[in-house]
C-alpha cells in the first residue's frame, strides 16, 4: 500500500485533534501567516480602583499550550500573508501624506508635491532584454564592469539620499533669498521613499516629496514655496550632490553620485498627472519585494564565502556578492559591515523610510487596526502580561492549511473590493 506524503499525514493528524477548531481560529487570526511566532504565557487585566480581575487569558488552554501571532515579515517570498498586510499599511501611510487622513489634514493635497525617481550611475554597459539571447541586464564585459563601485555605491546610498535632502533644503533657501540655516523657520521638507532593485541589480529610489510650512502638515508653505521651485531644487541637487568613500590603499577614494536618469513628476490636486492613489499603490507594491524576488541577491544573510557559491543567483549577482565579501574584509571598510549585507549586495538601508512629519507611522496603523478588532485600552485598568517565545513556523500539514487560509482571505478581500467598486465606492484597504 502506497504511503501518504508527510504533509498529508500531518494534515490528517491535525484535523483529528480535538482542539483543531481552536487551532484553525488561531491560524485564521494570523491571516494564514507562513511563519507564525509561538508564544506561551498569560495576561491579566485588573481594575485599578477595586482590584477586580476584569479579564484573564492563559495559553495553557490553547492547542499545544501556545498562541500563534504574525511574523510580520514584509517580504512576499517569505510570508505572502504578512506582506499583503504590510503593503496595505504602506499604502495608507503614503496615501495619508498625499491626501490627508490618519491625523494628517486634507490640505496637504494642495501643497507642492513631487514623485521622483533617482537612479544609480552606470558601472558598465549591460545587455537589455532579449539582446544576444543573454539574461537581462548582464554586463557586456564582466571583466570591465566596476563591481567595486557598484557595491560601495550601495553601501553609501542611504547617506547619498541624506545629502540630497539636505542639499534640496539649502537650494530652496538660497532661491528664496534666505540664510540656509533659517530654512526650518520658513518651511519643512517631508518625504517617503522606497528602494527598489533594478534588473541590473542596482538600487534606485522612488520618493514622494512634499513642501509644508515650518509646522509640518498643519502649516501652509510660504508663498515662495511652489512646485516649480521645488522641482528646480530637486533637479539641481540630484546632479551635484556627492558622497566620498573612505580612502583604501586597494581602491582609493571614490566620489559617488546619482545616475543621470532622473524622473521628477509634479502631483496636482486637480488630477493632472499621476494619481495620488496610484503613487501610493506603486510604493506599496515595491516595499514587499525582497532581493531574491528581483533577482538581486537573497533574502537570507550570507555567513560564509561558500554560501555565495551555492546561492541561487545569476553570475552577475554572484560577482557582486563576492566583491561585497572581499571588500568587507578590508579594515578601512569595516564600518560599512559589507559582509553582513552581502545578501543585499551591500545595500544596508531600510526599504521604506520617511521623514517624521510626512504622515502617520506603522505603529499607529497597527494600533488602529487593533482597536478595530476589539483590543481596546480600558481606562482605570492595569494589565500584567508574561510571555515567552517557544518556537516559530508550521509543521508540513499546518503549512498547507495556513496557505489555504491565506488564499481564501485574499480572495474574500478581492471580492469585497470588487463589490465596493461596483457600488461606486473606493477601496483603499490594500495596495
Amino acid at each position: 500500500m502506497r504511503q501518504l506524503p508527510e504533509a498529508d499525514r500531518d494534515t490528517i493528524r491535525l484535523a483529528q485533534d480535538p482542539q483543531f477548531a481552536r487551532w484553525l481560529e488561531q491560524v485564521t487570526a494570523t491571516g494564514g501567516c507562513s511563519h507564525p511566532v509561538h508564544l506561551s504565557g498569560s495576561t491579566t487585566t485588573l481594575d485599578t480602583r477595586t482590584g477586580e480581575i476584569l479579564h484573564h487569558y492563559d495559553t495553557r488552554s490553547e492547542p499545544g499550550e501556545r498562541l500563534l501571532i504574525r511574523c510580520r515579515n514584509r517580504r512576499a517570498t517569505v510570508c505572502p500573508a504578512c506582506s499583503r498586510l504590510h503593503a496595505g499599511d504602506t499604502f495608507h501611510l503614503v496615501r495619508a501624506g498625499l491626501l490627508g487622513g490618519k491625523n494628517v489634514p486634507a490640505t496637504v493635497r494642495q501643497r507642492p508635491r513631487l514623485f521622483i525617481t533617482l537612479t544609480a550611475p552606470s558601472f558598465g554597459p549591460v545587455h537589455r532584454a532579449g539582446e544576444l539571447c543573454r539574461p537581462r541586464r548582464q554586463p557586456l564585459c564582466p571583466d570591465c564592469y566596476d563591481y567595486t563601485g557598484h557595491v560601495l555605491w550601495h553601501a553609501h546610498a542611504s547617506k547619498l539620499w541624506d545629502r540630497f535632502v539636505i542639499d534640496v533644503r539649502r537650494r530652496l533657501a538660497s532661491s528664496a533669498g534666505l540664510v540656509q540655516s533659517h530654512f526650518a523657520h520658513h518651511a519643512r521638507l517631508s518625504f517617503a521613499r522606497v528602494a527598489e532593485y533594478q534588473k541590473r541589480a542596482a538600487v534606485h529610489v522612488h520618493a514622494v516629496v512634499r513642501l509644508d510650512g515650518p509646522g509640518g502638515p498643519t502649516d501652509e508653505p510660504p508663498s515662495w514655496g511652489t512646485a516649480d521651485r521645488l522641482t528646480d531644487a530637486v533637479r539641481a541637487s540630484a546632479r551635484r550632490v556627492l558622497v566620498h568613500t573612505p580612502y583604501s590603499p586597494a581602491v582609493g577614494e571614490l566620489a559617488l553620485c546619482w545616475g543621470i536618469q532622473l524622473d521628477v513628476r509634479p502631483l496636482y490636486a486637480d488630477g493632472d498627472g499621476p494619481s495620488d492613489d496610484a503613487v501610493a499603490a506603486y510604493v506599496a507594491k515595491y516595499v514587499t519585494k525582497g532581493a531574491s524576488e528581483t533577482g538581486a541577491g537573497t533574502d537570507h544573510k550570507v555567513t560564509t564565502s561558500s554560501d555565495i557559491d551555492t546561492a541561487p543567483v545569476s553570475g552577475h549577482v554572484r560577482a557582486l556578492m563576492r566583491t561585497c565579501w572581499r571588500l568587507g574584509g578590508l579594515p578601512e571598510y569595516a564600518p560599512l559591515h559589507l559582509r553582513t549585507w552581502t545578501h543585499t549586495l551591500g545595500y544596508r538601508g531600510h526599504i521604506l523610510t520617511k521623514s517624521r512629519a510626512y504622515s502617520t507611522t506603522y505603529a499607529a496603523l497597527r494600533a488602529e487596526r487593533a482597536h478595530h478588532v476589539g483590543h481596546l485600552d480600558v481606562p482605570d485598568t492595569i494589565t500584567d502580561a508574561q510571555w515567552r517565545y517557544v518556537g516559530s513556523g508550521h509543521t508540513p500539514g499546518a503549512a498547507l492549511i495556513a496557505a489555504g487560509v491565506a488564499v481564501d482571505l485574499a480572495e474574500c478581500r478581492r471580492l469585497s473590493a470588487d463589490s465596493r467598486q461596483q457600488g461606486g465606492g473606493v477601496d483603499n484597504s490594500s495596495a
